[in-house]
């Protein structure tokens, strides 16, 4: 007698895999887009407190957590489009 190996059914995407490489594509650009901009709001912010400004710091933390919190968020969405 012959065992039979259940069947793994194969999960279908709601994408094709052109599309999820360009969505992978738009989701890398908008990333690197929001590097820059904490690399620009950190040097900014940088030349503001060594020039005495010390009122700068509390909203640019905010800026920056945002920014992460999408990135997280676009990466949670990239596993979540295999």
């Amino acid at each position: 007698m012959k065992r039979r190996i259940p069947s793994r059914r194969t999960k279908r995407s709601r994408f094709s895999r052109a599309q999820r490489s360009t969505i992978a594509t738009g989701i890398l650009l908008l990333v690197a887009t929001l590097v820059i901009l904490q690399l620009w709001l950190f040097t900014a912010t940088m030349n503001a407190y060594l020039g005495g400004d010390t009122a700068i710091l509390l909203p640019a933390a905010i800026a920056s957590l945002v920014a992460l919190g999408l990135n997280l968020g676009l990466l949670y969405y990239l596993y979540g489009l295999d």
